[in-house]
């Protein structure tokens, strides 16, 4: 068994040689591209002499010359290496930098429209200016997506300089800009902005009722900064706006209390000691009341909690369809309980429970979980259980970003994502060689049988590394583990920082100084993605600290007493070996690991990362601890002797390749749903902006009601001779939807074609008359106000009834069926369904309302018709429409009073 192990090792080893041989005779495909576009570089480099003669003037009048260049003719790619030689040499003037030859490389890569792979500390910030300023030429406006609001702002004031100075307009968009402001900054040439403020917009602008109030233009051209973590870390959470619907929140809060009685099932043969059993509350027989499927992050009732729920619930079955809600409430109250864990998934703040980003480890402000997962976690919490919200536009950031013209990307870590990146946006990634070579040591993970002995072995390392004055970033998974760790430091009485979700806006500001002279920082995921971590500390942040602003008349002269004391602090730290990654527990995403070492190594800095981890990690526990641990016993390592090992290290390795598929598999399948929906929403959108353009929407309207008539008399009058005709039907239907008296007599003696022909005639007449009797202004307004009413009102009972599709289609799967076929197949129905729909009731409301005159009134009150929707003119001339007044109290289910046919709640009672 042995000699079969490691003649396995040999043989990948051995493989493993071989493709490196051939890799160092051909060169990879990265290094061709590299090598091509060094050619470009090249002529960037020769245009230096001749930029550095320009006076500002003629350098800011490159902008003029280049944007006539291109009206006669030129591509973007022609110019490109003048362009970027000009933003090079403008930045030597505005900000004292010069791109490197390797920034130059990103430039392109950006330009060409793919994903470029710098280390932190590469200067991607300064890369994004070159593409950014060739793509804003044409006019047509270029987006730079940042991941919070601070690096947005930050960015669009240091490198705003640049385009200002070269006579573009520059914006940024941030959470709560009013509409003016924000419609005047999506016309400038450079927006900076979040992924989540410009997906919004899209979204709020397909909610409008006028063209005046939309706030996007055409989506040219974005670059997104830390491009991983939007469209790969981002991609499985929608942007949703949302509005109040039922409330429901009673059933969470019994729903807690049910999940409170149930027992989760563990396999009681491995855990004996009947002392840990009572304390981890397992049941003496093997099977509890639910089983958890932590992988898989599902949770399913075993028959024994069934019986036990619905003992508690006194309900007969749990499963019978009028109860389908209740299990909906049983399952996310479950989820809650068991896979959504305080300080880790999420915090509670001032009574609100907010999501943290488990890539980030940033705090969510704003954002909910779906589906009232947030409201069960709230009832778990006691907290107040907000209300449940109708979604009322929604779209995913991979849909969004993928109505860009074109995209490209920056980040340090792109490459373990280069499949789905090219799967999934057609993107391809480049590794940028650094500038400096990376002198960093990654050293092989050390792991401990247990998480107490990890605790202490890492606290050890800590006061050893902070004694010789290196500087040390601690990086954790959560914040329970980040404070944990800060209260063993404590009691060792060594001083740090700690970064995490709670203290989100001293990011920028922890991180900055986190390579002073034995700095401890305690960091969850996040670990201030954006800020670049000087050893000897960050001058610029000890002067805004003192100071406040650049704008400071003394600013300069503290910025260089704080300059002269970061470098002389910076040799002490290099003395000391830079700055030491020490992370304490693998993440599911190589991605993640990869950007905390990234933080060690800057611009050929010295410095080391180490792992410390435990067979209690989530991580090992769930993919593949037992071998290990059958190692640790046999060879009968004491609890706090590491065992370190290549071989170890591969196997975490493999374990999060595994994780990282089965992430990708989610996300791929959430976008093949989201792909049916998303064409459904661009047909919608669509039709919807068509209308808003248009002053004058007679046409459609027209078009709608012929196609009413038309399904409708093929639907009623099908068979082949008139004895088979619904007559009767289709009178009554032609009543219900438009008061049209339908001459049955007459239409015995014509065809199908000709009777279509009638009633489409006689309601245009019809039609025609209601026009004059409002004027044709007012009746414009009217037919637009109401077409739009109606589309966003179906347009959100679709959306609802797709996400309930969805949530139970994947029981098709057990009856061997592919449940995405059969979601688009349903899905494509439920849409014909409510284009007809509007149809209908566009047509119908045009036909119903009514002007409101003294004489109406009087004839309302006498006929007992105070039901009736109605249309008045006010003072101004505007059209209003009017809620029915209500003679008695209508049930929500009721059939509406209008005579439309439909429930209340679904008609006059929106």
């Amino acid at each position: 068994m042995i000699v079969y192990f490691w003649s396995i090792i040999f043989y990948v080893d051995r493989r493993e040689t071989m493709l490196k041989t051939i890799t160092k005779i051909f060169g990879t495909k990265n290094d061709r591209e590299i090598k091509r576009i060094r050619k470009i570089v090249n002529e960037i480099n020769k245009l230096e002499p001749e930029m550095q003669k320009l006076s500002d003037e003629d350098l800011k009048q490159k902008t003029v010359e280049f944007r006539e260049r291109l009206n006669k003719g030129e591509t973007l790619d022609q110019i490109l290496p003048e362009a970027f030689a000009v933003v090079r040499e403008t930045s030597v003037r505005v900000l004292g930098m010069r791109h490197y030859d390797v920034q130059l490389i990103g430039g392109v890569v950006l330009h060409e429209g793919k994903i470029a792979e710098m280390k932190t500390g590469e200067g991607k910030t300064l890369v994004a200016t070159l593409a950014v300023y060739l793509n804003a030429l044409p006019g047509k406006g270029v987006h730079v997506i940042t991941v919070n609001d601070y690096l947005a702002t930050r960015d669009s004031d240091m490198m705003g300089r640049i385009y200002k100075f070269l006579g573009l307009t520059v914006g940024v968009v941030t959470n709560g800009l009013p509409i003016e402001e924000r419609k005047a900054m999506y016309a400038c040439d450079v927006l900076y902005g979040t992924n989540s403020e410009f997906g919004f917009d899209y979204l709020r602008d397909n909610m409008v009722t006028s063209i005046e109030q939309k706030v996007q233009r055409e989506l040219n051209y974005a670059i997104i900064d830390e491009v991983d973590s939007i469209l790969i870390d981002e991609a499985r959470t929608p942007l949703i706006i949302s509005g109040p619907s039922e409330q429901t929140t009673k059933w969470y809060t019994i729903f807690n209390e049910v999940a409170k009685q149930l027992v989760r099932s563990y396999e009681t043969e491995k855990i004996t000691d009947p002392k840990l059993k009572k304390e981890m509350n397992i049941p003496d027989e093997k099977w509890g009341d639910y089983e958890v499927d932590e992988k898989g992050h599902t949770i399913v009732l075993t028959e024994k909690g069934v019986k036990k729920v619905e003992k508690i619930l006194k309900i007969d079955n749990l499963y019978s369809p009028e109860n389908v809600e209740l299990t909906h409430y049983l399952n996310q109250a479950l989820r809650a309980k068991e896979l959504f864990k305080r300080d880790k998934d999420y915090l509670v703040k001032d009574g609100e429970v907010i999501i943290i980003d488990e890539f980030t480890g940033r705090a969510l402000e704003g954002r909910r979980y779906s589906e009232g997962l947030h409201q069960a976690i709230e009832a778990k919490e006691n907290v107040n259980i907000a209300g449940e919200n109708q979604t009322l536009a929604s779209i995913t950031l991979q849909n969004y970003f993928r109505m860009y013209k074109k995209l490209s990307g920056m980040t340090g870590t792109a490459e373990t994502e280069a499949a789905e990146f090219m799967h999934t946006y057609k993107l391809g990634v480049i590794v940028i060689p650094t500038n400096k070579p990376v002198i960093r040591e990654d050293r092989e993970d050390i792991i401990y049988k247990n998480h107490a002995a990890k605790v202490r072995a890492i606290v050890n390392k800590i006061e050893e590394l902070h004694k010789k004055g290196q500087p040390v970033l601690v990086g954790t998974i959560s914040i329970s583990n980040s404070e944990m760790l800060s209260e063993a430091l404590k009691r060792r009485k060594i001083p740090h920082n700690v970064l995490n979700a709670k203290y989100h806006a001293r990011e920028a500001e922890i991180v900055a100084q986190a390579g002073r002279l034995g700095a401890v920082t305690i960091a969850t995921n996040m670990a201030g993605r954006g800020t670049d971590i000087m050893l000897g500390g960050n001058p610029e942040y000890m002067a805004l600290g003192e100071l406040g602003s650049r704008d400071h008349e003394n600013y300069k002269e503290v910025f260089e007493k704080y300059k002269a004391q970061c470098e002389a602090e910076k040799e002490k730290v290099l003395k000391a070996g830079g700055l030491f990654i020490l992370g304490t527990e693998r993440h599911e995403s190589r991605r993640i690991d990869n950007q905390l070492r990234g933080r060690s190594g800057r611009q050929g800095d010295p410095g080391a990362s180490e792992f410390y981890l435990s067979l209690e990690d989530d991580l090992m526990r769930l993919f593949g601890s037992d071998r290990v641990a059958s190692v640790m016993e046999r060879l009968n390592i004491p609890e706090d002797e590491p065992i370190t090992h290549p071989l170890i290290s591969r196997a975490v390795g493999n374990a999060q390749k595994k994780v990282e598929a089965r992430n990708f598999g989610i996300r791929k399948s959430l976008l093949q749903y989201d792909d049916v929906m998303n064409k459904q929403r661009e047909a919608v959108y669509a039709s919807r902006n068509a209308a808003i353009m248009k002053d004058d929407l007679k046409d459609t309207v027209l078009n709608m009601l012929k196609d009413v008539i038309n399904a409708e008399v093929s639907a009623k009058l099908s068979g082949d001779v008139t004895e088979d005709w619904k007559t009767k039907e289709l009178y009554d239907r032609l009543y219900e939807l438009y008061e049209y008296n339908l001459d049955i007599d007459k239409i015995l003696k014509l065809t199908i074609s000709e009777i279509k022909e009638l009633v489409y005639n006689d309601l245009l007449a019809i039609y025609e008359l209601k026009e004059k009797e409002f004027g044709d202004e007012i009746f414009r307004k009217l037919e637009k106000y109401i077409l739009l009413e109606v589309t966003d009102s179906r347009w959100r009972e679709n959306l609802k009834t797709l996400d309930q599709l969805k949530e139970g289609i994947h029981l098709r799967a057990y009856g061997q069926s592919d449940p995405l076929v059969h979601y688009q197949l349903l899905s494509s129905q439920i849409y014909a369904e409510m284009i007809g729909t509007i149809k209908e009731e566009v047509t119908s409301f045009l036909f119903k309302i009514r002007i409101k005159k003294e004489e109406d009134i009087e004839l309302r009150h006498n006929r007992n018709a105070e039901n009736i929707n109605y249309i008045h003119q006010n003072e101004t001339g505007e059209v209003e429409r009017q809620q029915p007044r209500k003679s008695e109290k209508i049930g929500r289910n009721e059939p509406c009073p209008c005579g439309s046919g439909k429930k209340y709640k679904n008609c006059c009672g929106r």
